[in-house]
């Protein structure tokens, strides 16, 4: 939202100097994200006037002209083919930058010729797109002058970012309300802002409107006003628009933005003599088309409000004109529509059309529904005051959403839940100016018609609070634990930030991604749960049920780019439906390694690719770091369809208890997401794995064993489908007691091992206690293996 200082002291009485405005804007929670002022810009520009004009000795296209900008006479080369004696125009002095280019103009000698500064065009002040000649000023524009204080233009433009839930501060009128209220100033009554305006007279029965789509269009009011001269808007209105960045096209027009922006309410003007028959708010047919003001065509659908003639569509309701209804350069008499669009239906159309406008923000915000008499009226008089003519009746049709709302408010909320202690009258005042209505507290504090965000006592600690200064809200300290230092970060954060940093360890680099993702990218893994009702657009309408399709997605790009190797992770939550049919999120790592490995190189020889024991590296290391119990994990099943079958696994703590998935996935997955070669993928389930039984701070300190631990090899041929897994966790649990580890070392198939059958090691490793093993106590352990394997069809290998 851009306004300039001189339209907002329009509205608000004050002497604040720039920096205290936007201080204040900072304060109360309307960041300021950026302020130019251009006269700064202009800085070394001058009106001047040319005293002669002769031909360039050595350029049929240049003039050698003499330029007196209130010092004296100075030689000038010009090109400019509308230069010539008596002309007043815009002069760049040497030392000056040109704002279009960055040039810094110098004592130059062009073709011979010394030239000492430059006559500027529109264009290369930033102030038009004219470049065929040099800006012509009146005759009696005054020598010497600056053009920034010529022209009006030092006037900073202060740029801030108004969040969804203030729609009251999109329009000017809105933030000088809230400055006063923070005491910057006084608000000037509407009344006095407009006093200047004609009153109008109306004379007539006013336009035929009505109403078909209530819900989308609760009311609609109009206007016609009739011989009227349409034109360029003067200068003044022109600036004001320019600097916001608004284009200026014609009186109009530009009346219709200027109330938009200075007070937040959107208009539309009609061609009256475009329309066939009245206008009515409908809704729209499936397939009507609409040629619209930004010379696009749209084709709607059955469940978009728009405005209609009898013949055709002339208006998406709320977001856009129609381009052959627009007032015109020579249209004389117009239709002003002000009317109410709810905002749901507003920004499902938009979001349909994929088509955004000033009116589009301000509508599916929710606009004031109590000023649609005031704001058509206001329109009125300024189209009376800059085109003349006579206005009609207004029609009024349909009856906007205006019942009053209360809040029941004890000020003593204010300390309980901010921790801000602030005196009932303060807070009655800070209420009453911001627009509330208050007779006294405790009691009930009507709601402002235009503050569509407040709903409950709360939303009125927060007005208090964002006006008395949210640097007045005490910093409270975490409780303390008798013995134990001050805690900084929950179990589960700790967690998250010990694994954050081991992936970053590992050569992984972190992405972070939207958590909303399209239909199809969700498709490809099952489909997602959770379809949002007001996506921000089609390709952010399902919340994640993975975070491989982010990665993978980013994967892409940074491939496209040129990436040889990518190495992706990210921590985030993944959305689903639980079992109670309610909305459930969980925290998870995923990660995505793509492209090469290991380069090419002399020793290597081909680039080598990832594989799937990779990804079971990185997810083993990844689950130590969030204090799994690795050597309990078993290896079991397939990690699903969206892997490459035989090439995946999960990482588990029982049949049920799935800590994580990895593996190679699928070529028709790859593909989709347009990756070639191999793919690694996996995803780590914080949440479920298990909270260590004791704090770090209760652990006692580490003790080694006091006598050597002893190693001893089996070979076990046991059924070609058995999982080494399953023998590796059988030996491990033979003796609890004493078999401190099991790792599988060899695999053979061939000569001496029987048809259907395979051989496996496995390395042992006991740790004795307060004794050496006997000869007796090891083959005691050893038969014990072996029938804890036998169980699995496992006989001890001669």
């Amino acid at each position: 939202m851009k306004f300039t200082l001189s339209w907002l002291k329009e509205h608000l009485e004050t002497s604040a100097s720039l920096d205290e405005v936007l201080r204040a804007l900072n304060d109360i929670g309307l960041e300021v994200e950026g302020v130019e002022n251009p006269a700064e810009k202009l800085a070394g520009f001058k009106v001047a006037r040319v005293l002669t004009a002769a031909p360039h000795p050595q350029a049929d296209k240049l003039q050698v002209l003499s330029v007196d900008a209130g010092d004296g006479p100075l030689q000038v080369v010009c090109g400019a083919p509308n230069a010539r004696a008596g002309l007043v125009g815009v002069f760049g002095l040497p030392g000056a930058t040109v704002p279009a280019n960055g040039m810094v103009l110098r004592v130059a000698a062009i073709r011979g010729v010394e030239s000492n500064g430059m006559m500027c065009s529109t264009r290369e002040l930033e102030l038009g797109e004219d470049h065929d000649g040099i800006i012509e000023l009146p005759a009696d524009a005054p020598v010497g002058v600056a053009f920034a204080d010529y022209a009006h233009l030092d006037d900073p433009v202060i740029d801030v970012s108004i969040t969804p839930n203030r729609q009251d501060c999109m329009g000017v009128r809105g933030i000088a309300r809230d400055l006063a209220a923070k005491g910057l100033g006084t608000l000037k009554p509407l009344n006095a802002v407009v006093a200047g305006l004609p009153k109008v007279a109306p004379q007539g029965q006013g336009p035929s409107v009505r109403i078909e789509d209530a819900e989308g269009c609760p009311a609609f009011y109009a206007q016609s006003v009739h011989g009227v001269t349409n034109g360029p808007s003067p200068d003044w209105l022109q600036r004001r628009l320019k600097a916001v960045g608004q284009k200026p096209i014609s009186t109009l027009v530009d009346i219709t933005n200027f109330i938009m922006i200075g007070l937040g309410r959107p208009l539309h003007v009609y061609d009256m003599a475009s329309l066939k028959g009245g206008l009515v708010a409908r809704k729209a047919k499936d397939g009507e088309q609409v040629l619209a003001l930004n010379g696009k065509t749209y084709t709607l659908d059955g469940s978009m409000t728009v405005i209609a003639d009898d013949e055709t569509v002339h208006d998406i309701g709320g977001i856009m004109g129609g381009e052959h209804s627009g007032a015109q350069d020579g249209t004389t008499d117009v239709l002003i529509e002000c009317a109410y669009f709810t905002p749901e239906t507003i920004a499902r159309t938009g979001q349909k059309l994929a088509l955004t406008s000033d009116a589009r923000q301000r509508f599916e915000r929710g606009v004031d529904p109590a000023f649609l008499d005031e704001g058509l009226e206001i329109a009125t008089r300024l189209v009376l005051a800059l085109c003349g003519g006579t206005a009609s009746e207004v029609t009024r049709a349909g009856q906007p959403p205006v019942a009053p709302r209360a809040v029941r408010f004890d000020p003593a909320l204010t300390l309980a839940l901010a921790g801000v202690e602030v005196s009932s009258e303060r807070q009655a005042a800070i209420l009453t100016s911001l627009g509330f209505g208050v007779d006294a507290l405790p009691g009930d504090v009507a709601v402002p018609s235009w503050r569509r965000d407040v709903d409950g006592a709360e939303d009125l600690v927060e007005e208090v609070v964002r006006i008395e200064g949210l640097d007045k809200v005490p910093s409270t300290p975490l409780p303390r634990i008798p013995g134990v230092a001050r805690p900084t970060a929950t179990d589960a954060q700790k967690t998250e930030r010990r694994v954050r940093r081991a992936a970053a360890a590992r050569g992984l680099n972190e992405a972070v991604n939207w958590s909303f993702i399209s239909e199809t990218e969700a498709g490809h893994f099952g489909g997602g749960d959770w379809t949002l009702a007001n996506p921000i657009s089609e390709d952010m309408k399902v919340m994640r049920p993975t975070l491989l399709a982010g990665l993978l997605s980013a994967a892409r790009r940074n491939m496209d780019r040129g990436a040889s190797s990518v190495r992706l992770f990210e921590i985030g939550r993944r959305y689903f439906r639980a079992n109670d049919g309610s909305s459930d999120e969980r925290l998870t790592l995923g990660f995505v390694l793509a492209g090469e490995k290991r380069p090419r190189g002399w020793q290597g020889g081909k680039a080598q690719p990832f594989d799937t024991y990779d990804g079971k590296a990185e997810m083993l290391a990844l689950l130590g770091a969030a204090g799994a119990p690795v050597a309990r994990l078993q290896m079991m099943g397939e990690a699903g369809s969206a892997y490459h079958p035989g090439q995946s696994g999960t990482l588990r703590l029982g049949p049920k208890a799935i800590l994580a998935s990895y593996g190679v996935l699928h070529p028709s997955l790859a593909r989709a997401f347009d990756l070639d070669g191999v793919v690694v993928a996996g995803e780590l389930f914080l949440d479920a794995v298990p909270a260590s039984r004791k704090s770090s701070f209760m652990r006692p300190p580490y003790a080694p064993p006091v006598l050597q631990p002893v190693s001893r090899d089996f070979a076990f041929l046991v059924p070609h489908e058995l999982e080494a897994d399953a023998l590796v966790r059988a030996v491990r649990g033979a003796d609890k007691a004493t078999i401190t580890d099991a790792r599988l070392f060899d695999v053979f198939a061939g000569q001496g091992v029987p048809e259907g059958q395979k051989s496996l090691a496995v390395e042992v490793s006991l740790q004795p206690g307060e004794k050496s093993f006997t000869e007796a106590e090891l083959k005691g352990i050893a038969d014990r293996i072996v029938a804890a394997a036998g169980k699995l069809g496992a006989t001890l290998r001669g």
